[in-house]
C-alpha cells in the first residue's frame, strides 16, 4: 500500500507531523520549508515481512527512514551463502550517500513502514543543509559502533551472553525508555529461530535451550513463541554480560 500526501499545516506537512523520525531520526536536521519540500517527494509504504527492499548490488534510486518495524540487513556470498549482519529499527534511515549501488541486501524482517524519497532530492539537500550530513554522519558512526559492539558479542562472548545481547539488542531499539520507568519491556521477536542461531553464529538448538533457560529463571517470559517480556531490564543486562 502506498500514501502519498502534500498537504501541510503550521508549516510542517501532515506527512511528517506525527513521524518519530522528524524528531529522532534524520529529518529531525530540516527546517519546515526544507520538510515540505521534501514531503513532496516523498511515499509512506506500509511492506510485508519477507518482502526485500533494496538488492545486494542493486542501483540506488530512493533512500527510506524506517517509520517502524524491522529491517534486516544480509549479505550474500557466491555459492547463495547468507549472512545476517545487521538489523534496522525506527528511526534508522535505510540507505548510504553517494553511493550508486547498495553494499547489503535489505528485507523486511517483520511488517516494515516506510518513509522514501529520490536520492537526488536527499542528497540535494545534504549539500544545502549541513545540519542534514551531520545527522547522517552520526547515524553512519553509532552503527559502526554497534557493529564493533556485536563483533565483541560474536567472538568472546558465550552461547548465553549471545542470546541475552541479542534479546538486550531488541528491547533497547523497540521499546528504548521502558527500563528508565521501572516498567516491563516488551517486544515480538522480529526473527525465526533459525534467523537468529545464524545472526549469532549459533545452532537453533542452543538458541532454544537458552531461551527457555532465561525464561526458567524468570528474566523473560515468552508467549505464543514470540512475545518476550522482560520484568526488570537490569537482570538481562548481566546476562548479557554487560
Amino acid at each position: 500500500m502506498n500514501l502519498r500526501e502534500d498537504v501541510h499545516t503550521a508549516g510542517i506537512p501532515v506527512l511528517c507531523q506525527a513521524c518519530e523520525a522528524r524528531h529522532r531520526g534524520v529529518c529531525g536536521a530540516l527546517d519546515p520549508n526544507q520538510l515540505v519540500t521534501l514531503a513532496k517527494a516523498s511515499s509512506k509504504q506500509t511492506i510485508e515481512a519477507g518482502a526485500e527492499l533494496v538488492g545486494d548490488m542493486e542501483t540506488v534510486d530512493h533512500y527510506s527512514n524506517v517509520l517502524a518495524g524491522v529491517v534486516k540487513l544480509t549479505k550474500t556470498l557466491s555459492d547463495g551463502r547468507q549472512q545476517i549482519v545487521g538489523l534496522q529499527f525506527a528511526p534508522d534511515f535505510l540507505g548510504r550517500p553517494f553511493k550508486s549501488e547498495s553494499a547489503v541486501n535489505a528485507e523486511a524482517a517483520t511488517n516494515v513502514s516506510l518513509c522514501s524519497f529520490p536520492k537526488g532530492a536527499i542528497e540535494r539537500m545534504m549539500r544545502e543543509s549541513p545540519g542534514l550530513e551531520n545527522r547522517l554522519l552520526r547515524q553512519t558512526l553509532k552503527e559502526l559502533d554497534e557493529a564493533r559492539d556485536w563483533m565483541v558479542t560474536l567472538g568472546r562472548k558465550t552461547a548465553a551472553e549471545k542470546v541475552a545481547s541479542f534479546l538486550l539488542l531488541i528491547a533497547n531499539h523497540i521499546d528504548p525508555s521502558s527500563g528508565d520507568e521501572g516498567r516491563a519491556t516488551t517486544f515480538d521477536l522480529p526473527l525465526t529461530r533459525a534467523a537468529i542461531a545464524d545472526f549469532l553464529g549459533l545452532t537453533i538448538e542452543t538458541v532454544s535451550r537458552q531461551l527457555s533457560k532465561l525464561r526458567a529463571e524468570g528474566v523473560i517470559s515468552i508467549e505464543n513463541n514470540r512475545h518476550v517480556s522482560v520484568a526488570r531490564r537490569d537482570r538481562l543486562e548481566a546476562r548479557a554480560g554487560h
